[in-house]
Order: structure tokens, then C-alpha cells, then sequence
């Protein structure tokens, strides 16, 4: 398994630090709120992104996350259609620059959620979580979209744009709901369980049809997170590389040694099981002087890259003996 790391567009001191952690790919956003430039599915901002990336010593392995609005999408709203050609030809640019991975999720309306950011971790430092009961006292009741309808949604939404990916070369990697509720503000989620996310890969069985699999999410789902690789060991694409203690309605998330998974165990049976795709360190806790948590702060995701790093390492000189 390759090191990787969710970077900016914009180089910057995370830049140096995942360099000199030993990190060889990235992955990135380039929306346009992000990027002040055109989404990718203008071709230069794909070819500056990789530029970049390539002068920098990594490989651009892929993008992450909603590249535009996806509202209309999401949602099944008029103008879809022209959203969605946007896409395909956004997968077009991808096969054609060499950008060889999309982690796309279908969260409607809210993407990830936390709302707590502020819960002490192991020395002081602060860590983001989430509490359904806290939400529901805030949260009013009005319905704005029912599951049926996200999944109709969603299937149209990969019938038309599979097709492209395949053909450009671009493997997709379904993100499952994070918090993995059935529903969020009102909005019906479908990817928050196995079973949903089995639902979905049965609409076929193309390689470029896969998962990110993001493993604290499946712990939180309450699923058996190593039979889960065994089951998807030809769908994984990429490893989100995080931890948490609790459950879907009520956890928080947690130092990457510090959690409810076997972390070397999970990175055995990937091994196992013939993984050999990028993983990237996710969600890690704000350290001294870094404020309240977001998830991203660096010196969390860089206790947690030499964390990884220690695990990997071991686990293959284990093999060798």
C-alpha cells in the first residue's frame, strides 16, 4: 500500500511535510471555491494540478469530494443533466491527463458531518465528534428528500456517467454516509450500511465501479470491518486510514493508536487479501496550538502518517521472515 495524502491545490507547508514523511501520492479537491480557477472539467486546471504534484515528487493518484456543485445531481433537480455531462467530461480530462482515480460520495445536502469540535483527546488535544440526540433537539422535522428518491438518483447518476469512466480509464470509488445515519437535516441517505453499499456495487460488476473504503465508518455502521475487505477486496480502490470510539449516533473520532480498531490487524488483512492501493491518514485530531478541530490539522495527520508508516513497515518485514 502506498502512503498518501489529501493536499490543497495550493502548495503549502503540508506539502513539505507529507515529502518528508515519506508520502509518494495525493489525492485533491479542485473545487472552485477552493481553487479560484474552473472546476476540472476544464482540462488546464487538471494539467496544472498534476504539474504540480509531479515537480513536488508525488503522484497526483486522484481527486476527492464534490469538484463542483453536485446539488442539482443529488437532488434530481432540472439542470442535472448539464451537471452530469459536466462530469463525464471532467472523467474525460481524468483519462486523458492521467489522473486514474475519482472518490466520489452521495451524501445529499449535508456532506461529512460533526458537530462537536472541541472534545479533549489523550494530552489536551482536541478532536471533532458527533451526537445525533444533540443534533435531533436543533434539527427541525421538515422532510426534504426521502432515501427512495436519493437512490433513484443515484442510480441515474451512475448509469450515465460509468460508462465514461470506463472508458477513460478512471476507476470510481463510492465514499459510504458519513455519520452513517439514515437520515441527516432531513435529507434520506443511502450509504449507511453494507447493504446499501452492496446495493449499489450490484448495479455492476466493472472495475471502475469501486470503493473507498473508509474503515472507522464501517466500525461505526457496526459491520465486521475485516470481513468487509475480505468480501471487497476487488472493489477497494483507496483506504481512508481513521479510527473513532463509539457508534454511528454517538462517537467521536480518535488519535489513530487510540481508537477501537487492531489498526495492524486491519493492515494484515488488507495485505492479505492483495491490497495494493494508495491509503491516506483521515480525520486526525488539532495538537497544541492548532484550535478547535476540523479534522485536518497537520500535526495530527503527521503523528498519524509515521504511525502508518510504522505499521506498514513492520507488517511487510513480517512478511519477509
Amino acid at each position: 500500500m502506498k502512503l498518501c495524502m489529501f493536499l490543497p491545490f495550493e502548495p503549502d507547508r503540508r506539502w513539505k511535510i507529507a515529502q518528508q514523511a515519506g508520502v509518494t501520492s495525493a489525492v485533491v479537491k479542485l473545487a472552485p471555491e477552493l481553487t479560484h480557477r474552473d472546476p476540472p472539467s476544464n482540462i488546464e486546471t487538471l494539467i496544472e494540478a498534476k504539474r504540480r504534484f509531479t515537480n513536488a515528487g508525488l503522484e497526483l493518484f486522484g481527486l476527492e469530494g464534490d469538484q463542483f456543485d453536485m446539488t442539482r445531481i443529488k437532488l434530481g433537480l432540472e439542470g442535472r443533466d448539464e451537471d452530469i455531462e459536466t462530469y463525464r467530461l471532467m472523467l474525460r480530462n481524468m483519462g486523458e491527463v492521467g489522473v486514474p482515480f475519482l472518490c466520489y460520495n452521495f451524501m445529499v445536502g449535508v456532506g461529512w458531518f460533526r458537530n462537536r469540535t472541541n472534545i479533549p483527546e489523550r494530552g489536551g488535544a482536541l478532536t471533532c465528534g458527533f451526537e445525533l440526540d444533540e443534533l435531533l433537539k436543533k434539527e427541525d422535522s421538515v422532510r426534504k428528500i426521502e432515501r427512495q428518491n436519493v437512490w433513484d438518483n443515484y442510480q441515474y447518476f451512475l448509469e450515465r456517467i460509468l460508462p465514461v469512466a470506463e472508458k477513460s480509464g478512471v476507476r470510481l470509488g463510492l465514499h459510504p454516509d458519513d455519520p452513517p445515519i439514515p437520515s441527516l437535516k432531513g435529507y434520506g441517505r443511502i450509504f449507511y450500511n453494507a447493504d446499501g453499499v452492496r446495493k449499489a456495487l450490484a448495479l455492476s460488476s466493472s472495475r471502475s465501479h469501486g470503493l473507498t473504503f473508509c474503515q472507522a465508518n464501517y466500525l461505526a455502521m457496526g459491520e465486521n470491518v475485516t470481513e468487509l475487505i475480505r468480501e471487497w477486496k476487488n472493489r477497494i480502490g483507496f483506504v481512508h486510514f481513521r479510527d473513532i470510539k463509539g457508534m454511528a449516533d454517538s462517537f467521536v473520532e480518535t488519535f489513530h493508536d487510540n481508537g477501537q480498531h487492531d489498526m495492524a490487524e486491519l493492515i494484515r488483512v488488507y495485505r492479505e487479501n492483495g491490497l495494493d492501493c494508495p491509503v491516506r491518514t483521515d480525520h486526525a485530531p488539532s495538537m497544541d496550538g492548532e484550535g478547535e478541530a476540523t479534522g485536518y490539522e497537520i500535526l495530527g495527520h503527521l503523528f498519524a502518517l509515521g504511525y502508518l508508516k510504522g505499521l506498514l513497515d513492520y507488517d511487510q518485514k513480517n512478511v519477509q521472515k
